[in-house]
């Protein structure tokens, strides 16, 4: 068990620790210093992470911790996600009494979207994904004096409880079918024999588990209040990066199964009916935090395009980190503009927003378009890749499917823009006072261009990614 294998885990759980530590001993006003610990935090754990980006991919920790591209790719994405969320919490946290230990929840529950990327064991599978719920569920239902904060964060609550107990029931009966919790082994036992009908009860309880942290179908329901009734930065996390540790482990569980489980049915068939819910839920909503909360649905049922042609295109799992990590910084972008008015929701509220807050509303508008897919944004690139490799592995009408739903959630998204751009009303714009929120939304913007004119070398740095065994 060499420590120095998941020494960045352990900084981030030394991080928050000492957070928690500062936060029982610091006056509120000092709180904010608590941020800027959680940045240095995340900070040195990507730096270790760099380190261990050169060394041969493998299993350690016997065997239930993966070192591989996936889990490093992975890993990175969600630290400079988290970054970000943290970046621009401070002046919204700031009147809020815990706000030094809302950085706490936030690195554990980083810590657990880890874990659930890196498992190459059940148990660290259900470990991770429980440690990322407990850290989400207070931050969910953070201001609760705010009756939609309290609803959000019980629906959120009992969604979890229900889909948890479907992901340990999964793991209970695949353990009594191959006696073992580590991937390798369990691999080799189901390629001997299994019981089919077990099997397939098991492989669909797990993927049902893990569609709640990628708010798919048909765990899919809590995140519209999520991204409603939550605080904002909260809202830009749980949209954006559960989802990212629950996508890579459900690639690496289903890379498992033998030939004649219909895991890519079960997939294909959850990718369509969550994009096209998304999308179409989308359309009627008047609400902007909302809508985005529906997009987010829609995102995930694109991003398990990858995982049903896993296997069947060599590009699969680059793809899938491309685009996610694309959809990261589109969301988050759009986001810190909410954050930065004030969590502003209404669409009635953004109409002339673009005399009044020209910066934000440029920056919003180029968010929207990247996660519709428009060049030169990183999100086009990223859609690209996962239409091109769902076609390549032989899934040319689920690539129909998704560029229809691309289409329309074009709609719902130019509403937005059509509002800001074209309305005649000068709305009244309150914005955080401080540069954190500030300064989060056009860095964020910036990395919406930047990572679209360096899309070829993101292409090439993920282009060789794959799965330890």
């Amino acid at each position: 068990m060499p420590i120095g294998d998941v020494l960045p885990e352990i900084s981030l759980t030394l991080g928050a620790v000492i957070i928690v530590l500062f936060a029982a001993f610091a006056r509120q006003h000092q709180h904010v210093w608590a941020a800027v610990l959680a940045l240095l935090t995340i900070g040195l754990c990507i730096g270790l992470t760099f380190t261990q980006w050169d060394g041969p991919p493998r299993l350690t920790f016997s065997g239930v911790w993966a070192l591989d591209g996936m889990a490093l790719s992975s890993k990175l994405v969600v630290l400079i996600a988290g970054a970000l969320v943290i970046a621009m919490s401070p002046e919204w946290m700031q009147t809020d009494r815990r706000h030094a230990e809302y950085y706490a929840l936030m690195l554990f529950a980083l810590l657990g979207v880890i874990m659930m990327a890196s498992a190459s064991d059940t148990m660290e599978l259900v470990v991770g994904v429980l440690l990322s719920s407990v850290a989400s569920y207070p931050l969910a239902a953070y201001h609760r004096t705010w009756a939609p904060a309290l609803e959000a964060g019980m629906k959120y609550f009992l969604m979890g409880a229900l889909t948890n107990t479907l992901l340990t029931i999964g793991v209970v009966v695949l353990f009594g079918l191959t006696g073992n919790t580590g991937y390798p082994e369990i691999a080799q036992k189901l390629s001997v024999g299994h019981d089919s009908l077990a099997l397939t009860i098991a492989t669909a309880s797990i993927i049902l588990g893990l569609s709640f942290k990628l708010a798919a179908f048909p765990a899919h329901a809590w995140m519209p209040d999520v991204a409603q009734g939550s605080p904002a930065p909260v809202a830009a996390f749980l949209t954006v990066i559960p989802k990212i540790g629950a996508a890579v482990a459900l690639a690496r569980f289903v890379s498992l199964m033998p030939p004649d489980v219909a895991w890519r049915a079960i997939v294909a068939l959850i990718s369509v009916t969550t994009m096209t819910l998304g999308n179409v839920a989308a359309l009627r909503q008047t609400d902007v935090r909302r809508l985005l909360g529906w997009s987010s649905v829609s995102q995930s049922g694109y991003a398990l395009m990858a995982i049903v042609v896993m296997g069947t295109s060599d590009q699969a799992l680059p793809a899938l980190v491309f685009f996610l990590a694309s959809y990261a910084i589109a969301n988050l972008a759009a986001f810190a503009v909410v954050t930065y008015l004030r969590g502003r929701t209404a669409l009635e509220s953004y109409q002339g927003l673009a005399r009044q807050a020209p910066i934000a509303t440029t920056i919003l508008i180029a968010s929207l378009l990247s996660l519709v897919g428009i060049p030169p944004l990183i999100g086009f690139f990223g859609k690209l890749m996962l239409f091109s490799v769902t076609i390549e592995g032989g899934y040319a009408w689920l690539a129909f499917v998704a560029a229809a739903n691309t289409v329309v959630s074009l709609f719902y998204y130019l509403r937005i823009v059509a509002r800001m751009m074209f309305s005649d009303t000068r709305p009244t714009v309150h914005v955080l006072v401080g540069q954190w929120a500030r300064t989060t939304m056009i860095v964020s913007g910036l990395l919406l261009i930047v990572g679209g004119l360096g899309a070829e070398m993101l292409m090439e740095f993920t282009d060789s990614i794959g799965f330890v065994r």
